[in-house]
């Protein structure tokens, strides 16, 4: 008797540990709001790094993730990528919404690049 109360006891915990909350999905996002803004591909992100560079029409942009990681290279962003602040960008490749702060935009490719590397060695700008 004492085996299967030892028994009984765990399996008891291990179900009384799970509901039905915990796999509750996140809220649609609603496309047709995103889809209308900017465009832009990630074309460069490290995961050691919070700031990555976007393709914009107009040229580069450098955000800084803001809580969470970096996207991937190759991800699909939309919103307002040509002004400084944070923002909130619809990640459509993750189907996800996430923050970002535009720290430079409209630069070319190789300036971003650079701005990017210092950053990421000196994330708080100083010289």
């Amino acid at each position: 008797m004492k085996k299967i109360a030892l028994l009984f006891v765990p399996v008891l915990l291990v179900f009384a540990s799970c509901s039905k909350e915990d796999a509750v999905p996140a809220p649609p996002i609603d496309e047709s709001q995103w889809l209308s803004q900017e465009r832009g591909i990630v074309v460069e992100s490290d995961f050691s790094c919070d700031y990555f560079v976007v393709e914009t029409t107009r040229g580069y942009s450098v955000l800084r993730n803001w809580g969470g990681g970096a996207p991937f290279r190759g991800s699909v962003i939309y919103g307002d990528l040509t002004g400084w602040g944070v923002k909130t960008f619809y990640n459509r490749s993750g189907r996800y919404l996430m923050n970002a702060d535009v720290r430079d935009y409209w630069l070319p490719y190789f300036h971003a690049l650079d701005q990017m590397q210092n950053l990421c060695v000196d994330p708080f700008g100083n010289s």
